[in-house]
């Protein structure tokens, strides 16, 4: 275990991938803090990770643009080398992060029974399909020693730069003096993992009729559908900060909020990494595919007892049967519901603390 000075872990799936490997990062530091652990994300997962008192540093590999194809491969593996790791863990389960790490000549190669370069890894670890993601990525660090378990939840680290980009947003947008703040995240890269666009706004008008500030969260590829939710809404009883913040300013927005209503998205793992209870609503996955909140007060949203959920891991462009009943099924009044059994979970909590 001494011989683990530095530490790389190759993590270039989505934001929300990255989130939920924070957990394993934080493990990994505990159980032997003298290493220097590195992180090699895009640029999404980069940024995400900013700051965090694990990492030593983040190396960006923009797979998707700037550093698409071999040749780019080759010189990020060349540049691990030089930095001589003592190991690399690889959650990520393309062939592509198996060959970079093998040809960076790093001796021990940490990855899934699952991924397409496991005969690349010196130490395979089974991909146990019925556990929480946090949970299998904590896996990895059994050939370490390490333990992997309990399951413990990310945490995110806005700068003051970006608590304070947070403030004059909120103060720009005037908000009313003690209104609580709740987040809806409507967005997702699948159109079958986002519940529909009326429904969010009927949401947020009854949000707002009970005493709420509706914050609206998304980036720049939402603020058509931001735009189109708060249509209508009275001036005053929203924020529509889509495209505004940087990811990890979202997270400190999201800090903020009594609580967030979001699909199957990045927002969610936001949420959970700032501990601000989320209700996630499901349609084309599922929680048993491992990617479900798990903070407290989470909660899920879905329409249980159809046989064609899920229709894929990540969802789709369409639902292929062309019902979309996952989630035309999940009424507001499901939803709101839900919110009040938080809100009601909250106050219990502090009332017992007091």
């Amino acid at each position: 275990m001494d011989a683990l000075n530095r530490v790389v872990v190759f993590q270039t799936a989505f934001t929300g991938d990255v989130i939920l490997t924070l957990p394993m990062i934080q493990r990994l530091k505990r159980h032997i803090p003298h290493s220097a652990i590195d992180l090699v994300a895009t640029p999404s997962g980069a940024a995400v990770a900013a700051h965090h008192p694990a990492l030593r540093r983040t190396l960006v590999y923009d797979k998707k643009g700037a550093d698409r194809g071999l040749a780019p491969a080759f010189r990020l593996a060349q540049h691990l080398r030089k930095e001589a790791y003592d190991a690399a863990i690889i959650p990520h389960r393309s062939i592509r992060s198996a060959a970079i790490c093998y040809g960076a000549g790093i001796p021990r190669r940490i990855g899934f029974s699952t991924s397409s370069g496991r005969f690349l890894m010196s130490d395979v670890v089974r991909y146990d399909a019925a556990r929480h993601e946090i949970l299998r990525n904590l896996a990895l660090l059994a050939p370490l020693g390490a333990p992997t378990h309990p399951l413990e939840l990310p945490s995110l680290y806005p700068s003051p730069a970006d608590m304070e980009a947070v403030n004059s947003l909120l103060e720009h947008e005037h908000p009313r003096s003690g209104l609580p703040l709740v987040a809806l995240a409507p967005g997702s890269v699948w159109a079958t993992k986002r519940w529909l666009p009326e429904r969010y706004r009927e949401l947020a008008q009854r949000l707002t009729s009970e005493g709420f500030r509706v914050v609206m969260i998304g980036g720049h590829d939402d603020l058509m559908l931001g735009n189109a939710i708060t249509a209508g809404l009275e001036p005053g009883t929203f924020i529509n900060a889509m495209g505004k913040l940087t990811v990890l300013q979202a997270a400190e927005l999201i800090r903020r909020c009594t609580l967030a209503v979001t699909n199957d998205s990045s927002p969610m793992h936001l949420a959970t990494a700032m501990r601000t209870p989320v209700i996630a609503i499901f349609g084309a996955t599922v929680p048993a595919l491992g990617f479900a909140p798990v903070g407290k007060f989470d909660r899920v949203v879905e329409t249980n007892g159809l046989r064609c959920r899920p229709c894929a891991i990540h969802g789709g462009n369409r639902c292929p049967i062309g019902s979309f009943d996952c989630m035309k099924n999940i009424t507001v009044t499901h939803v709101l519901d839900t919110v009040h059994d938080v809100l009601s979970s909250l106050r219990t909590q502090v009332e017992s603390s007091s």
